[in-house]
């Protein structure tokens, strides 16, 4: 990357401004959805702006009408296991968890299960009236991911977290920012996107103006081992996604899904 133009690693694109704000986008349109490649990209560029010493915080964004709408299905992604000898998408995961550069995610539409994981993986949320969330991998017959397992419980709580894990609710953008998933609430008419992006880029822009030394010995404080901590629970829920994926609850989850009805399950 060069002063103020764009760099592109696979699906995401990377741009710093004068401001020590970084701008890490999700080009993939209109939903987002991940798989291995997009997670690595994601965090390809967080290490490459860790060495940019013009950057000081970084803003996570979604080109399109969500932020991430979850897993591509379609393709090999959390649910399901890496080949033999390759990377995990969870390893992947863990290396956007392990950086050092504050993040705040633009979330603009819908979060849903790992894209609500990807969006709790940075240090703060802004989203809208508009902004959807949801960890709905029960509602799916499978275990959540992405490291869920330990943020949700540390912005919301160990029992919101657990009743939002078992019940797979979705919840509107006002619900979110009052149980702490999303810190800021902006408003913002109906696809009117630019206002969550500008209220990240000033939060950004507000960490970026503190010494930079001290933001990050003290976010090396706050956030504790948290990389360790989420590989630890990766580790589980990977295990149990590959266990669950092989049970008919979770092709009738998938196939209740795509027909858009509530799923007939019977714990097998």
């Amino acid at each position: 990357m060069t002063g103020g133009t764009a760099g592109r690693y696979g699906d995401v694109t990377v741009n710093v401004g004068a401001n020590f704000v970084a701008t890490v986008t999700i080009c993939r349109p209109p939903d987002n959805y991940f798989d291995l490649a997009l997670i690595a990209s994601i965090a390809d560029a967080y290490e490459a702006l860790d060495a940019d010493p013009r950057c000081r915080a970084i803003v996570l964004a979604a080109e399109g009408k969500n932020f991430c709408a979850g897993a591509a299905l379609a393709r090999r992604s959390e649910e399901t296991p890496a080949p033999p000898g390759g990377r995990h998408l969870y390893d992947e995961a863990v290396r956007i968890f392990a950086a050092r550069t504050p993040v705040v995610a633009a979330v603009r539409g819908a979060a849903v299960g790992g894209g609500l994981g990807l969006a709790m993986s940075a240090d703060f949320r802004v989203g809208s009236a508009q902004t959807r969330c949801t960890a709905n991998f029960a509602r799916l017959g499978f275990h959540h991911g992405f490291g869920l397992s330990v943020t949700l419980p540390m912005a919301i709580g160990h029992q919101r977290a657990t009743e939002l894990l078992y019940t797979g609710a979705r919840i509107t953008g006002e619900d979110a920012h009052r149980i702490g998933v999303l810190d800021r609430l902006v408003e913002a008419h109906e696809g009117d996107a630019a206002a969550i992006d500008a209220a990240a880029h000033a939060l950004a822009a507000e960490i970026a103006a503190s010494a930079p030394l001290a933001v990050q010995s003290i976010r090396e404080t706050m956030r504790g081992d948290i990389a360790a901590r989420v590989r630890a629970a990766t580790d589980r829920e990977k295990a149990e996604q590959d266990r669950l994926t092989q049970t008919a609850d979770f092709a009738e989850g998938v196939r209740a899904m795509a027909e858009r009805r509530l799923p007939n399950f019977e714990a097998h």
